[in-house]
């Protein structure tokens, strides 16, 4: 049983293992909301739940402790991508790691990077 939906604002975006991944992160219970979204739409949604004025690579919203939404620009993960030596596609993937593991409820911590590299390196994105 597929618990994600992608959908999609924008032309185009990485192809990934976007379910085997959510499920080895939040379990296959889990239903989550993967919507790859412009600069514009990026940035409303930063304003409106965070009060922030700019375009965000990522943002995760829990909406219960089974279902969450996540929201990634793929415009601003190309130009962010060589700053963290992954090409677009596994800038993309990583960010889509890291809102999982905030879904999960990790924070910002040494904890947090642990646990990206891990399935960074477990799903072979680079």
């Amino acid at each position: 049983m597929d618990t994600l939906s992608i959908s999609s604002t924008v032309k185009t975006y990485p192809q990934h293992e976007y379910q085997v991944i959510k499920d080895a992160i939040l379990g296959k219970r889990y239903s989550l909301s993967l919507v790859f979204v412009g600069t514009k739409r990026a940035a409303q949604l930063n304003k409106e739940h965070r009060q922030q004025t700019y375009s965000p690579n990522v943002l995760s919203f829990p909406l219960d402790e089974a279902t969450g939404e996540i929201f990634i620009c793929p415009q601003v993960a190309k130009k962010q991508a060589d700053k963290y030596a992954l090409s677009t596609a596994g800038y993309v993937a990583f960010l889509f790691i890291h809102g999982c593991l905030h879904l999960k409820g990790h924070e910002h911590s040494d904890t947090m990077d642990t646990q990206e590299k891990k399935y960074l390196t477990r799903f072979n994105i680079s």
